[in-house]
């Protein structure tokens, strides 16, 4: 760009007088080329310190709590645990909702915050709430467990862990003892956490009748063992010169001091446990069975802490692994497969994106090439890349971010834009060196040309996405360090344009030019021909072809308006997750029969890696969650690239299996969870309707026809709502003035019906350094039946009473009631779910959802409420039609304060809406579905094509300012920038390349971005080309 003149543009002055940074750079190019080396440097080492995840580290806004009473069913939970912990942590501060999930044994309550609160406080306030409710909370539940919904808290590797010749309890203890620990003070391991299995418990199973003809209760032989197994202080014995303290040992030192206690009898005699109970060493009722592939064990999961590198925390598990067995501390009979490694998907994402950059900026310097014919300014040019890249590693070394898939992308997508500034400054130096002028003088004056408008480009760039780092919510979280990444690499890349390229571009001698450089210069020059006498007439038919484009970006609105919406795109790890559900009422042992019959089906198909189970309920690291009538098995399939289907292909493949075996009974849901944790709603799948109101009766029968009404939705299945599973519930009703005549109260009666059914722990026998859980309880044989458990002695009777049982004060039935009750803000609420198929966008779904359910009447009282992903993608793309606006307004003030003029940027301006032409063709060419990186793109276009317009804008007032007539100056300036706009669009599209097309695992999510700025640029450069020069013209009308 030559002759500018600086009176036009307010701050070009001083620049225009002294050539400003670049002249200085080319008067010191060593000092530029060691600092330019201490850079490399330093981003190398900050590389080697950067962590690596698959995606940035997001914290949601939540807190869960977990309480877990097992055996209570969920009514009753709900009742003792769940009321009182709604009531108390809705008062935690900032906290904007409270949502909880009742079972059976167990209860959740989720806080929710708005994003930006600080979820340390939040932790803390909660904590504080949940020990104030502690004061209401029944005594039998088990410690209550409060943590962060944090995504990095998923295992990164889970085992299942089995023995040939161990049972159940042994492996568990050897895990929990030995295995467990070895891992644990690894370099980033969290935790080790087992789950599974059975633990050790002593059980006394006392004899009704022999304690009733012994004038003994239940009470006396609790009583007795307790206190009989104590420690007590005892004080300290003072002696001469010396005090010691003591203490009353009365612990049992075996099982045989515990059988032979001896219990008092009312006439003053003794009898010894033995006598009177059973004492065994027995184990916990196994109640969740754990399997890989097939083989029954216990799942070892380690956690790594939250700023842990993934990779590194695996590789050091790895390699204690490989070294317990090379010095044979696993022993023979243990075996560990490997069912959950969140490193092999990470690793392969990573190595994709990283392999898009690289081959990116290799087709970008091959364009370079092309264009220049000369190796040395080719490499000049190519400096800018990894120079960039090594300061964007040094920022995101200060601001704490992690190698993932977003920040890798971000680099890849700016590859192509990294070199735009240098050619630009190369250019012009190289056509003044032509023009004879002295090497040092060429450069300066070159720069002085190009100063201000590499500041402008590299400021349109910034000021569209820049405003994106404030943006908050999910859209935010997960998008704000792509966007971080490349504009640390643009503003990089200006440095580099504005001092290394001068400095380097002035050393090299204009030659004569190479057989490639002449060949390209003559097919240039014809097609500058060519376009110019395109171009002439045009001008002349301006208003026609500006209401072409105009008809072209009509015909592109509804793509953008269009049903074809999801929020993010689907990531294929091949992970399914099979859940089944079985009658309700049904036993561990059936449910697994029927468990089995599909870990079977799924072990015969060639894609599946491996098959992990849980039979019976759910654990999440040592929290386990008992569900008799529900099963979930994790299929993990091959990677993708080893595979001939999709995951969905391959979902929609097994539902025809699964279908073809019949199992009585038996609901099969097929799912993958997409991007493994992120949370996109407030359910568990794609469609999540809730209900609430106040009658769970209602609920269920508005549910009922919500589900009837949806099964006719063509792309929905898995379609279920929370409430349709009823549990068979044992309601004991008892006669109150009956009891209260026998001397009998409530409590009294619960108490021992608890011990009949599910045991009492009332003490622990210690071993070593492990303390064990005794419990009392009935044996089994006693209460197989409704029959027998009335005849459970409450009262063993007396020379003055007659014994009591719990027939004569209390009536035993099996009732229904519900399995999952779900509640939002202190209500009953009920969910509607339903997974999307592959070929059904989440638009589609929505709209079809409603018109199924428009004549669904809700009564006074009732409300019907979306909790699903359908309100995060209208949340985000308000989001993200916000920042278009925005973006579009700073880039406009930018080239409003670099002009001091409005007119010119108007006229720049106008080309950039017709930039989603393009778009929209790639979209539809490539099948997209409307996406939150498709609207990145869209935004960053608003910076990126404007920078051809001020090229060839700038140029024409150039020429006008030199006194050349309107038309020539259009046509001249046209002809001599086609190069410079050829160069830059073909280097920036090629770039991003690799990453448009999406190949290999990781892929997915930002190619969606790529194609948008790949076909929004392509076409945006016919728009500066064709269209750009008539606006001008028409907006100069007169003058």
């Amino acid at each position: 760009m030559a002759e500018t003149d600086p009176s036009r543009f307010g701050f070009k002055k001083m620049v225009a007088r002294s050539g400003g940074l670049a002249a200085w750079s080319i008067r010191h190019p060593i000092g530029v080329s060691m600092i330019a080396m201490a850079v490399i440097v330093l981003g190398g080492f900050a590389l080697g310190r950067l962590a690596i995840d698959l995606h940035p580290h997001i914290i949601y806004p939540e807190i869960r709590v977990r309480i877990l009473d097992p055996g209570v069913p969920a009514t009753v939970m709900e009742d003792r645990v769940t009321r009182q912990l709604e009531e108390q942590l809705a008062i935690t501060e900032d906290a904007i909702s409270v949502q909880s999930d009742t079972t059976l044994g167990a209860t959740s309550v989720d806080l929710s915050f708005g994003y930006g609160k600080d979820i340390d406080i939040a932790l803390r306030d909660a904590s504080t709430r949940l020990d104030r409710a502690k004061r209401f909370l029944p005594d039998s539940i088990n410690p209550p467990v409060i943590w962060k919904r944090d995504p990095s808290q998923i295992p990164v590797l889970e085992f299942v862990v089995s023995s040939s010749i161990r049972d159940a309890v042994e492996l568990r203890t050897w895990v929990d003892d030995v295995l467990r620990k070895w891992f644990i003070n690894l370099p980033g391991v969290a935790a080790g956490e087992v789950g599974g299995g059975v633990l050790r418990e002593i059980h006394i199973l006392p004899d009704q009748r022999r304690l009733a003809g012994v004038g003994l209760d239940m009470n006396s032989l609790i009583d007795a063992v307790k206190n009989g197994n104590r420690e007590d202080p005892a004080g300290r014995l003072r002696m001469s010169g010396q005090e010691v303290s003591g203490k009353i040992s009365g612990r049992f030192s075996s099982l045989e001091q515990l059988r032979n206690l001896p219990l008092s009898l009312s006439d003053g005699g003794i009898i010894y446990l033995h006598e009177v109970a059973a004492v065994i060493d027995a184990s916990e009722e196994e109640r969740i069975r754990v399997r890989a592939n097939l083989v029954p064990g216990v799942k070892l999961s380690i956690q790594k802490q939250p700023t842990a590198n993934t990779i590194s925390v695996v590789d050091a598990v790895q390699q204690r692994l490989a070294r317990l067995q090379a010095q044979n501390l696993l022993p023979d009979d243990i075996q560990l497969t490997t069912v959950s490694d969140q490193s092999i998907y990470i690793r392969q994402a990573i190595k994709n994106s990283a392999l898009a950059a690289i081959s990116g900026a290799i087709l970008a310097m091959i364009v370079v090439y092309l264009f220049l014919g000369n190796l040395r300014r080719t490499l000049i040019i190519g400096s800018a890349i990894p120079i960039a890249i090594m300061v964007t590693f040094i920022f995101m070394g200060f601001g704490g971010l992690t190698l993932n898939i977003m920040t890798l992308g971000g680099l890849a997508l700016g590859v192509g834009l990294l070199v735009d500034n240098t050619i630009v400054m190369l250019e012009n130096i190289y056509r003044h060196q032509k023009e004879g002028e002295a090497p040092e003088q060429a450069g300066i004056h070159a720069a002085t040309e190009v100063n201000s408008a590499i500041v402008a480009s590299t400021s349109t760039n910034l000021s569209a996405v820049l405003p994106f780092i404030f943006i908050g919510g999910l859209t935010g979280l997960l998008f704000r360090e792509l966007i971080f990444t490349i504009s640390a690499a643009i503003l990089a890349s200006m440095v580099i344009a504005l001092t290394l390229v001068p400095a380097l571009a002035a050393k090299v001698r204009v030659t004569r030019s190479s057989g490639m450089r002449r060949s390209m210069d003559a097919g240039m020059l014809w097609l500058q021909e060519k376009y110019a006498r395109l171009l002439q007439p045009l001008l002349h038919y301006g208003w026609i072809v500006a209401l072409m484009f105009i008809a072209g970006l009509v015909f592109a609105v509804p793509t953008f308006q269009s049903g074809k919406q999801i929020f993010l795109p689907e990531m294929d790890d091949g992970r399914i997750t099979i859940r089944l559900t079985a009658d309700p009422g049904i036993s561990l042992g059936v449910m697994d029969e029927s468990t089995r019959q599909i870990e079977e089906l799924l072990l015969e198909q060639a894609e599946v890696e491996s098959v992990f189970t849980l039979a019976g309920g759910f654990i999440f690291g040592r929290s386990e969650r008992e569900i008799p009538n529900r099963s979930t098995i994790i299929a993990q399939l091959v990677p993708l690239s080893q595979r001939d289907v999709s995951s969905e292909e391959w979902m929609s493949k097994m539902k025809k299996h699964v279908a073809s075996k019949k199992i009585a009974g038996l609901k099969v849901y097929l799912i993958q969870r997409g991007i493994r944790g992120i949370r996109t709603s407030q359910g568990d799948d794609d469609v999540s309707l809730r209900i609430q109101g106040p009658s769970l009766n209602k609920l269920e029968e508005i549910a009922d026809e919500m589900v009837t009404q949806l099964n006719s939705v063509a792309g929905l299945s898995n379609i279920s709502h929370s409430a349709e599973d009823d549990n068979l519930e044992l309601s004991i009703q008892v006669d109150r003035e009956r009891a209260k005549s026998l001397g009998l109260n409530v409590k009294d009666i619960s108490q021992s019906i608890q011990i009949a059914l599910e045991g009492l722990v009332i003490s622990d026998y210690i071993e070593g350094d492990r303390a064990f859980d005794i419990r009392v309880q009935l044996p089994r044989k006693d209460t197989t039946d409704l029959q027998e458990l009335e005849s459970v002695l409450l009262f063993p009777g007396n020379s003055q009473r007659q014994p009591v049982y719990l027939g004569h004060v209390a009536k035993a039935e099996l009732v229904q009631s519900p399995a999952t009750i779900m509640r939002y803000n202190q209500m009953r609420i009920i969910e509607v779910s339903a997974s999307i198929d592959a070929d059904t966008t989440l638009g589609e779904a929505k709209k079809n959802i409603d018109t199924a359910l428009a004549n669904i009447n809700l009564p006074n009282g009732y409300n019907l409420y979306d909790a699903g992903i359908s309100k995060t993608l209208q949340e985000g793309r308000s989001t993200t039609m916000l920042l278009l606006g925005l973006a579009l307004f700073l880039v406009f003030v930018v080239m409003a304060v670099q002009y001091e003029s409005l007119r010119n940027p108007i006229v720049i301006m106008l080309s950039v809406p017709f930039a989603a032409i393009g778009v929209a063709i790639g979209i539809n060419n490539a099948e997209l579905a409307l996406s939150v990186p498709v609207w990145l793109g869209m935004i960053m276009l608003a910076g990126i094509v404007v920078n051809n317009a001020i090229i060839m804008v700038e140029y024409i007032e150039i020429l006008r300012n030199q006194g050349m007539a309107k038309i020539p100056a259009l046509i001249e300036a046209a002809k001599t920038r086609l190069r410079p706009i050829l160069m830059t669009t073909l280097t920036t599209v090629v770039g991003m390349l690799p990453l448009a097309l999406g190949l290999g695992e990781g892929a997915e999510m930002l190619q969606p971005l790529a194609i948008s700025i790949v076909s929004g640029l392509i076409f945006s450069m016919f728009v500066t080309l064709l269209l750009v020069p008539i606006i001008y013209n028409l907006a100069h009308t007169g003058d």
